[in-house]
C-alpha cells in the first residue's frame, strides 16, 4: 500500500507585513515624502529666506496629498483601488473622455 502525502498548508492571505500601521511598503511615500517636505521647508526658510508660515503652507500641500493618497486610497483597501477610483472620477472604464457605443446604449 502506498503512504499517503502529507502538505502542511496555509490558507490564510499572505501579508505583505506592516510598518507605522500602513500596509506592505506603503509607508516609503509617506517617510519620502515627510523627508522631502522638511528638506523643501528647510530649503524655502533658511536659504530662500521665505516666511515661514507661507513656506509651512506651501510644504503641506504636497505632504497632504500623499498622506490623504496612502491613508484614503490605499491603507486597508484592495489593490488597485486607487486607480479605479481614479478611472471612475476621469470618465467612467477607461481613461478617455470619448463615449463609447457600448455605453450609450446601457
Amino acid at each position: 500500500m502506498h503512504e499517503l502525502r502529507h502538505t502542511d498548508t496555509n490558507a490564510a492571505d499572505d501579508s505583505a507585513g506592516r510598518a507605522f500601521g500602513l500596509e506592505g511598503n506603503l509607508y516609503l511615500p509617506v517617510v519620502l515624502a515627510i523627508f522631502g517636505a522638511l528638506g523643501l521647508f528647510a530649503l524655502l526658510t533658511f536659504v530662500l529666506h521665505a516666511n515661514i508660515l507661507a513656506s509651512g503652507l506651501l510644504v503641506a500641500l504636497p505632504l497632504g496629498a500623499v498622506l490623504g493618497w496612502a491613508v484614503c486610497l490605499r491603507h486597508g483597501k484592495p489593490a488597485g483601488h486607487d486607480r479605479d477610483w481614479l478611472e471612475a472620477r476621469l470618465g467612467g472604464t477607461h481613461f478617455t473622455r470619448v463615449e463609447t457605443e457600448q455605453r450609450r446604449i446601457a
